[in-house]
């Protein structure tokens, strides 16, 4: 991931329209971040935060559901403008343009309670050849020391990939991992929400932690959007406003 500012007047090149019925974003089920709360709103702190961001930048849009993985697909082709709760990559880079960053994300590799001391990796190139097998979820984003060895055969072999949490939680459980990499925030609310308290550890492998972007299509956006986009992230972050959505959800999971 990068980190800093570099994106908001570098990019001048390929300038589409902007789709005047105001743009699309995607979102998918993923506590804390975004989900339908009892009310069935559309709530969290991605979802607070990217609500403030678009009104301050005074720009509309609509949203849709729509899994992680078919919602790059969508902004590499243009079928949809924007995405939020994004990790840089290369490989993204090359079809999106990425706002300042507007919060921080951390990825741990947890485990079955007590069975950390069991797990002898000091590296995620330590997985390779080793008897672990670790899950994943489809379409995410875990660091360049991950992006580089899941290119290699022997470290795929120790990585399993699914849709989502749930089905990694279900997998552990079941003794078909050994741990899995998850934001701990996720893990904490969906340990909340089915009641899986001292089920899970966190071990110490280090996995990444890097900013979060929003992203937007090259093939429907220009430069104009992204530096509104950045100036509503740079007032936000300047005023406090920012900070405080994610005081208030961290927060929110400690009362729950």
């Amino acid at each position: 991931m990068k980190s800093k500012f570099v994106f908001l007047l570098t990019i001048m090149l390929f300038a589409p329209q902007v789709k005047s019925k105001g743009l699309s974003v995607g979102w998918e089920l993923w506590y804390p971040y975004q989900y339908h709360n009892k009310s069935r709103q559309l709530v969290g702190l991605d979802i607070d935060s990217f609500n403030a961001i678009m009104i301050e930048a005074k720009l509309n849009f609509t949203t849709a559901e729509i899994p992680w993985k078919t919602h790059l697909h969508f902004i590499r082709t243009g079928k949809m403008d924007l995405a939020m709760g994004a990790s840089w990559s290369k490989n993204r880079e090359e079809f999106a343009y990425f706002s300042a960053p507007y919060r921080t994300e951390t990825v741990k590799l947890f485990v079955k309670k007590g069975n950390a001391k069991n797990i002898h990796l000091r590296h995620l190139s330590d997985l390779q050849g080793s008897k672990y097998i670790l899950g994943v979820e489809s379409g995410y984003y875990y660091g360049e020391d991950y992006e580089k060895l899941i290119n290699t055969v022997g470290f795929q072999g120790n990585i399993s990939e699914v849709i989502d949490l749930e089905q990694n939680v279900t997998l552990l459980m079941k003794g078909h991992l050994d741990g899995f990499f998850v934001d701990p925030n996720t893990l904490q609310s969906f340990v909340k929400k089915y009641q899986m308290e001292n089920e899970f550890e966190q071990h110490s492998l280090h996995v990444y932690s890097a900013d979060i972007f929003i992203m937007l299509s090259k093939k429907t956006l220009n430069a104009d959007t992204l530096n509104k986009i950045n100036r509503a992230i740079f007032t936000l972050t300047d005023n406090g406003e920012l900070k405080r959505i994610n005081n208030r959800w961290k927060a929110q999971q400690i009362s729950d």
